[in-house]
């Protein structure tokens, strides 16, 4: 007799989806993605010794396969978090629908599992979507742009015009590629030569004869190692040509060292390059009015870190000042701002600038569970009650205790005469 999860007119393929579907919304799929993610942790937590927490996060938790180098293949070795991470997330919706039933005293462990995937959702949206700038200013700057932590750009910078500028900005990941860039908005060509991830500058004499623009005459850069360590960066260095349809080419060294963009003139306009920091512009801009670094008294321990701002909006309609401190931050255009830092004597502020769509989702999702926890513990407490309750109403009346009465111990018998002697007494 066939068995009932066998039939003889299934077919391959059904049987296939069937035994996939029995392996997902197993008990042992979970505990084995348990141990992957496990594993996972432990491995990105030592490595960040040598990676660091940024590179970590992107090479453990925000991919799909983990790479190892073998000589110049890279070969993959283990999921990333990505793949763990949404197995899980499947593993969870598929023992919903097909292992659990639902009812009412399941109430809570359905809350608490919903708030689980929602804080799966929300953490790929927040790998996804979250981005991280940086807003340095010094008491009376104004400023309507953040800079990143570690990606730069290359700009080019139509300044002709004295109301306004025209920016080309070109990403890093193209200079890295040696991609030629040929924009509408640029009169000319743009290729790399050479780039470096990390660099230093160093002065050099200049050649006899030769005519190079900007800083190339006597500054050259150098390669470094990459660093991972969370209080260092990578400064990159490259060198560029610029080549107009009309004219000859001409070479350009950029770096993220320089401070200074380097001005050259084509077709009668003015123009500006520099590789800088990438910007993230907005319709608002921030002054700093104060900023305050408290100390407790007598010490040099700090009390309070905190900036005051003036906020100035197009229509004026939100202009105010504000006060961001620690655990205070300022949400405004979908941007968070905390404070991070100080530096300049006190006298500059330094700001992190986060724009993330979906940071009410972990709110939401601790919400759900706490919700659920809840429920869970209330019915398994009323349904306790409730047969405590149940039984006491139905035990049977205890029967009497039967008592039992001690003896009286009886009083010792008196001995029997002596029969011979009792003849004697009386003949």
């Amino acid at each position: 007799m066939p068995s009932p999860t066998s039939s003889p007119s299934r077919s391959p393929f059904l049987s296939v989806v069937l035994d996939l579907r029995d392996v997902l919304v197993s008990l042992k799929f979970t505990i084995f993605l348990l141990g992957l993610s496990l594993i996972l942790v432990f491995a990105g937590t030592i490595d960040q010794v040598n990676l660091g927490i940024w590179a970590v996060q992107e090479r453990y938790f925000r991919s799909f396969v983990i790479y190892a180098q073998l000589g110049g293949l890279a070969v993959p070795v283990f999921p990333g978090g990505y793949t763990i991470g949404g197995l899980l997330l499947l593993n969870l919706i598929a023992a919903h629908v097909f292992r659990f039933g639902f009812a009412w005293r399941k109430t809570g462990i359905v809350l608490t599992h919903l708030g689980l995937i929602v804080l799966l959702v929300g953490e790929l949206l927040t790998g996804l979507w979250q981005q991280d700038f940086a807003m340095r200013l010094t008491e009376g700057e104004t400023k309507n742009y953040a800079e990143s932590f570690r990606q730069h750009e290359l700009v080019f910078i139509d300044v002709t015009d004295a109301t306004h500028d025209q920016v080309v900005a070109v990403p890093e990941s193209l200079l890295a590629a040696k991609s030629p860039v040929q924009h509408p908005a640029l009169p000319f060509r743009v290729s790399t030569r050479t780039y470096y991830a990390n660099s230093t500058l160093q002065m050099r004499e200049p050649a006899a004869g030769a005519a190079t623009p900007g800083f190339s005459s006597h500054i050259t850069a150098a390669p470094l190692p990459l660093t991972y360590r969370s209080d260092e960066r990578n400064v990159p260095s490259a060198i560029i040509e610029v080549a107009p349809a009309d004219a000859p080419a001409s070479t350009y060294l950029v770096s993220g060292h320089l401070g200074t963009p380097q001005a050259f003139a084509h077709a009668g306009r003015t123009w500006q390059v520099a590789l800088r920091l990438r910007r993230n512009y907005q319709p608002f801009s921030l002054t700093l009015l104060k900023f305050s670094h408290d100390r407790y008294a007598g010490t040099e321990i700090p009390k309070n870190f905190s900036s005051k701002l003036q906020l100035t909006t197009p229509d004026g309609r939100d202009d105010r000042e504000v006060l961001i401190y620690m655990n205070n931050p300022l949400r405004h255009g979908g941007l968070t701002f905390y404070q991070a830092g100080f530096e300049n004597d006190d006298r500059t502020t330094i700001l992190q600038v986060v724009r993330n769509p979906s940071w009410l989702i972990p709110y939401i999702a601790c919400t759900l569970m706490t919700l659920g926890l809840t429920v869970q513990f209330t019915l398994h407490l009323f349904g306790f009650v409730r047969r405590r309750s149940v039984l006491s109403a139905t035990a049977p009346a205890a029967a009497p205790e039967k008592r039992r009465t001690p003896r009286t111990p009886a009083a010792p018998l008196a001995p029997l005469p002596n029969r011979a002697t009792a003849s004697r007494a009386h003949p």
